[in-house]
């Protein structure tokens, strides 16, 4: 009796597996097939008419840690460099950085040139590597100001115990950084890899700075999380701006097809020693004056006059 019901139950098991195995064969039939509908796929498909790939966020990953390995060297990369030791750990990391960034500047621009209509690949190599020199020898500018902006946080924050805590600990050197990368890259017009790169650091830190965004020394930005700076906008020297701080646009103009017009000043001007308290949002083409003070949640939407001190309801100039 009790082989007959194990028998009995085995068999309807097996029919109902049999049935759910049929109804996801012909669910993965329908799937598939409305997937691969052109109208589904054409929106949102990379062809890839030069058989190049898409640029690897695992590449630019591993580019930016040894770029930051270079910039900031003995708290990341070899554990071990010393100063006599130097000169062959970073010329180790610059000559693979070389080798992965010019390969990825290829893509991008294969993915750029696919767009605008232009497949001329042996152009795109070419380009790719004489900007990839053109962006290692930048790197001891970049350093340079990273490093103000390293004193600017230690001295900024009382909770700083050194530089090296500033550069080791603190999201805004790490948003930094990545910015600073991206942005010389987005200066010498290398397309897509820019934005990877700043929003890689937008995901680990909550700071969200476009690549296109014009950022003096000495920049610092406390705490972080929940910073946006957009794309025109542009910051002077010894600036400080805390956590949840918005310097985005208002509007912008549409073109004859309502689509927004593309490039234009839309994001505010801060000038040199401003500071910018927690939760504030300026925003539009709107110019913060030199000395000026924003107080904590407060909605701008006009200049701002030098020196002046702007808090929630009460303005001192």
């Amino acid at each position: 009796m009790e082989k007959s019901c194990r028998a009995g139950a085995a068999k309807r098991l097996s029919s109902e597996n049999g049935e759910i195995n049929g109804k996801y064969v012909r669910l993965l039939e329908s799937v598939v097939g409305a997937l691969c509908r052109p109208e589904s796929y054409e929106p949102v498909f990379h062809g890839g008419h030069h058989e190049v790939a898409m640029p690897s966020i695992e590449a630019l990953g591993e580019i930016v840690d040894l770029l930051r390995a270079v910039l900031f060297p003995g708290f990341y990369g070899h554990p071990e460099l010393k100063p006599g030791t130097m000169r062959f750990y970073i010329g180790s990391a610059i000559d693979r950085i070389f080798l992965i960034l010019a390969e990825q500047i290829n893509r991008g621009l294969c993915f750029s040139c696919e767009r605008e209509g232009t497949l001329d690949c042996a152009l795109c190599e070419t380009r790719a590597r004489e900007t990839t020199l053109a962006f290692i020898g930048a790197l001891p500018e970049i350093r340079r100001v990273l490093s103000t902006d390293v004193q600017a946080a230690y001295e900024g924050d009382p909770a700083a115990k050194s530089p090296g805590e500033a550069i080791f600990c603190y999201p805004s050197i790490t948003a930094l950084t990545n910015y600073r990368i991206a942005h010389e890259l987005y200066r010498l017009d290398v397309p897509l890899i820019p934005r990877i790169i700043t929003e890689m650091a937008h995901s680990t830190t909550g700071i969200d700075i476009h690549p296109g965004a014009r950022i003096g020394e000495r920049f610092f930005i406390d705490h972080g999380t929940g910073v946006v700076i957009g794309e025109t906008c542009i910051i002077g020297n010894n600036v400080r701006i805390y956590q949840g701080v918005t310097l985005g646009a208002k509007s912008f103009p549409l073109d004859e097809a309502g689509r927004p017009i593309k490039g234009i000043p839309r994001h505010p001007v801060v000038e040199d020693d401003v500071i910018v308290y927690s939760g504030a949002t300026i925003l539009g083409r709107v110019t913060i004056g030199r000395g000026a003070e924003i107080g904590g949640n407060v909605w701008v939407t006009r200049d701002v006059p030098p020196g002046a001190r702007l808090y929630q309801g009460r303005e001192d100039e």
